[in-house]
């Protein structure tokens, strides 16, 4: 059976909504980074083109075959949120920050894009990249959330709350009984 092997990228520190800002990924802890190449499989890697998801799967793809970074797997565009604080957003735009997270999937902030457009976009990434085998994906919390939820058949609401830590690992699995969740979360 096939799988999908899915790493956040490392922590950036921004202590706001980070989406599509090419922030840098803090990977001083390479113990860390360490344990985690050596849970992946003989796999090829691909990663958002943003550069703390290139910078980590660097730091895990060894000797394994490296595809083109995918743009198309960046994290979900926060528009005029982006690196705003939660609280920053909620004192500028109270209602539509509480439909952003109460009904996930239909609204989008300011100039950015809804839940759904995101799982669109990944979805369709996924798909012409997981051709069959495993592989290796070094991406977003937003992005692994939406391959959660596909394979588990849930809500974006749903998938919203399952944590993703950074350098975390989540397999999915592809076989003839479908998409499952084998992992979430894991930290090697």
């Amino acid at each position: 059976m096939s799988a999908l092997w899915l790493i956040r990228h490392g922590p950036t520190h921004a202590k706001g909504m980070c989406g599509w800002s090419d922030l840098p990924a803090d990977l001083s802890d390479s113990a860390a980074l360490a344990r985690l190449a050596a849970r992946l499989p003989q796999a090829p890697v691909v990663s958002s083109s943003l550069d703390r998801a290139v910078r980590t799967a660097d730091a895990v793809t060894g000797a394994r075959p490296r595809l083109p970074h995918e743009p198309d797997l960046r994290e979900i565009h926060f528009g005029a949120w982006e690196l705003m604080r939660h609280d920053e957003i909620e004192a500028e735009s109270p209602a539509l920050i509480r439909d952003f997270w109460d009904r996930p999937g239909e609204v989008a902030p300011p100039g950015g894009e809804s839940w759904n457009a995101l799982r669109a976009r990944c979805d369709a990434a996924i798909d012409r990249l997981w051709t069959g085998g495993d592989l290796i994906v070094v991406v977003h919390f937003g992005v692994i959330l939406t391959q959660l939820q596909r394979a588990l058949g849930c809500s974006a609401h749903e998938a919203f709350g399952h944590r993703i830590e950074p350098l975390s690992l989540t397999r999915i699995t592809r076989g003839p009984e479908g998409w499952r969740a084998a992992e979430i979360n894991s930290l090697p």
